[in-house]
C-alpha cells in the first residue's frame, strides 16, 4: 500500500497554540494543570488543564479577519474555536488545500459542543449545534472542503483511529490529504461525570506513579496533516506504519484486568509495520494515571515484550484531552521522533504498577526511529498506532 507520511501538526492546551509553544513548555517542565475555582464548572476547587480563554478570544478574533469570515466570532462555540485555530495552523505553508476533492476532514471528538447544554449556554447557539454533524459541517464550510467530513467518536481512543481511519483512505487511493483533527473541551457535564465515578484526582495526575489518585482532565486540540506525497523540503520524513483496535469487552467504564486486548492492538500494529518490539525505541502511553488503567497498560506492554522500552503518558503536562488525547500525543510523540528527545514523565516519582516498565523520569536524547503510541477508553476499547521516521 502507499506510504502515508505527516507533513504538519498543531497542539493547542494550557501549555500553548502551537506545536513548538508546548514542546517549549514541556522542555521547561511547565505543568498545564491547575486548581480552579469557577462554579461554572465544579462547585468546588478542582485540578483541571484550560486553554487561556482570553488568547484563545484574541488568536481567533484575529483568524476572522484573515479570513473575511461573513460569521462573527461569537458565532463560534469554543470548541469550534480550537478546531479552527489549529487547522489553520496545521496548513499553514503547506501546499493542502482543502477544498480540493481530493482531501479528506476527518474529526475526533468525543462530546462535541457538549456545553450548549448547560443553561448559560442554551440560547448562545442552536440546539442543531449539539449534534456531532453540526460541528463537523461548520469547521467543513469554514475551511471549504468539498467532502462531507468523517467523525470518529469511539471514547478516549477516537483520536488514534482518526489518524488510522485516514490513512487507510490514503492508502486505498481514495484521497491524496488528510486533515485529522481531534479535540474536547472542559465542562460541567463532563467534569461531573468522570467526578462521579471518584476518577479525578485533586491534584496534577501522577500516571504510572505508586500514588496517584486519578486523571486530570484537560481540554485541547490536535491536528496532523496526511498525504500520499512526502513533503521533500522537510526532513525527517515520518509516516503511518500501521495501527489496530481491540476491545476487550470487559465492563463499560473498567478497563481489561489482564493487559491481553491492548496487547493483541500493540503485537498486530507492529506485524503491519513489518516491525518487532525491538524495533520500537519509545512508547507513548495512554497513561491517565487511574489505579486500573495505568496497571493494566503495564500487563499489555510487558506481554508485548516491551517493559524495557522508555516510556510516558504526556498527562502529566496537560491532563486527559479525552477525544483529542490521541492527536495531541501523537504529535508531540511526532516532535520527539523530529528531535531525537525523549521527555520526563511528568508526575511520576515512584513505580506503581505490577510489570515495571523503563518510565523516562528526566530528558534526555536519544535516537529515535520508531514510536508505539497507545489509548484506550471506556467500553474496552483499545488502539495502538505506529510511527516510522525514515
Amino acid at each position: 500500500m502507499k506510504p502515508v507520511y505527516i507533513l504538519s501538526d498543531n497542539i493547542i492546551t494550557s501549555l500553548g497554540f502551537s506545536t513548538a509553544g508546548n514542546i517549549e513548555s514541556v522542555m521547561h517542565n511547565r505543568i498545564g494543570i491547575k486548581t480552579v475555582d469557577d462554579p461554572l464548572l465544579y462547585p468546588f476547587p478542582i485540578a483541571v488543564s484550560l486553554v487561556d480563554t482570553t488568547q484563545l478570544t484574541i488568536k481567533f478574533d484575529e483568524l476572522i479577519d484573515l479570513y473575511k469570515s461573513i460569521m462573527p466570532s461569537n458565532a463560534f462555540t469554543r470548541l469550534e474555536k480550537l478546531f479552527i485555530l489549529s487547522i489553520h495552523d496545521a496548513l499553514s505553508n503547506r501546499q493542502v488545500n482543502p477544498q480540493d476533492p481530493r482531501t479528506m476532514l476527518v474529526i475526533s471528538t468525543t462530546k462535541g459542543n457538549i456545553a450548549l447544554l448547560e443553561d448559560r449556554n442554551k440560547m448562545l447557539f442552536g440546539h442543531k449545534r449539539l449534534y456531532l454533524w453540526e460541528l463537523a459541517r461548520v469547521i467543513q464550510h469554514f475551511f471549504g472542503f468539498v467532502e462531507k467530513p468523517l467523525i470518529i467518536s469511539n471514547a478516549c481512543i477516537s483520536g488514534v483511529v482518526a489518524v488510522m481511519a485516514a490513512t487507510r483512505f490514503l492508502q486505498n487511493g481514495l484521497f491524496d490529504n488528510a486533515v485529522v483533527t481531534g479535540g474536547d473541551i472542559a465542562s460541567e457535564f463532563v467534569i461531573s461525570g468522570f467526578q462521579s465515578f471518584q476518577a479525578l484526582s485533586p491534584a496534577p495526575c501522577k500516571p504510572f506513579d505508586l500514588n496517584r489518585t486519578g486523571l486530570s482532565l484537560g481540554e485541547g486540540c490536535g491536528t496532523m496533516i496526511l498525504s500520499v506525497k512526502p513533503d521533500n523540503n522537510s526532513k525527517p520524513a515520518i509516516k503511518v506504519a500501521g495501527a489496530a483496535t481491540t476491545n476487550d469487552a470487559n465492563h463499560i467504564s473498567g478497563p481489561s484486568r489482564t493487559g491481553e486486548e491492548l496487547s493483541m492492538a500493540i503485537n498486530i500494529a507492529l506485524r503491519r509495520s513489518n516491525a518487532n518490539p525491538s524495533s520500537v525505541q519509545y512508547i507513548s502511553a495512554h497513561g491517565t494515571a487511574t489505579p486500573f488503567n495505568d496497571e493494566m497498560e503495564s500487563k499489555a506492554i510487558g506481554l508485548s515484550e516491551m517493559s524495557h522500552v522508555p516510556v510516558n503518558s504526556m498527562k502529566g503536562y496537560w491532563g486527559h484531552t479525552l477525544g483529542g488525547a490521541g492527536l495531541i500525543e501523537s504529535v508531540s510523540a511526532v516532535a520527539s521522533m523530529r528531535n531525537d528527545i525523549l521527555f520526563r514523565s511528568a508526575g511520576f516519582e515512584t513505580p506503581g504498577v505490577s510489570i515495571p516498565l523503563n518510565i523516562i523520569t528526566k530528558h534526555q536524547e536519544a535516537e529515535i526511529k520508531m514510536v508505539l503510541k497507545t489509548a484506550s477508553g471506556f467500553g474496552g476499547c483499545n488502539a495502538a498506532i505506529i510511527y516510522h521516521k525514515e
